[in-house]
């Protein structure tokens, strides 16, 4: 293309050579004729020197944007691993909630039968010590309910012997009031 434009260059310029030829060097004073001629001419140096100078630029630009690309590429990567590693860290800690609360139920599970089965070993032992003070009670009262039959026999045998009971009667009294004695002890 470059190539295209010298050709046309050096034809303006041999067509202006030739018109100057016959008149000799002078100056012509067709303005658009001879702008069209150095637009041309400026244009063809602008692109054949500016080629190389536009080309090297363009190849800076085009490796300031592949590195950055590469490098966009390179955060890329590293932030899914990133987030990868972090879903990784996610997962586990969610299955660690999970092992714990799962653990937390069962002690407290086993804590419940824990204190379920104290209270049970606590009212057991109430009801035994209950029982324990109810015989005791009953073996007292009964004791004392003996020792009072025995204190009103006693004074019911000395009544009837003060007024005069024969002997005979008295023997009696007296066995029929130990064999209710013998009884009261056996209950």
């Amino acid at each position: 293309m470059i190539s295209h434009w010298v050709h046309l260059g050096t034809v303006l310029a041999s067509d202006l050579a030739g018109e100057t030829g016959e008149r000799g060097f002078g100056l012509n004073p067709d303005l658009f004729e001879t702008n069209l001629v150095n637009i041309v001419i400026i244009l063809g140096v602008l692109i054949y020197a500016g080629r190389g100078l536009v080309g090297k630029i363009l190849q800076q630009r085009r490796q300031a944007i592949e590195t950055a690309i590469a490098d966009a590429e390179t955060r890329k990567q590293g932030a899914m691993g990133a987030l990868a590693e972090q879903q990784q860290r996610l997962a586990q800690t969610q299955v660690e909630c999970e092992r714990l609360l799962a653990q937390a139920t069962e002690d407290a599970k086993r804590a419940r039968e824990e204190i379920l089965a104290d209270v049970d070993r606590d009212i057991a032992r109430l009801r035994e010590a209950a029982e324990r003070e109810i015989a005791s009670e009953q073996r007292r009262v009964g004791e004392q309910l003996r020792r009072q039959a025995v204190e009103q026999a006693l004074v019911q045998v000395a009544a009837r012997l003060a007024q005069g009971v024969s002997p005979e009667a008295q023997h009696q009294l007296l066995n029929r009031s130990i064999a209710a004695l013998e009884r009261g002890a056996d209950s």
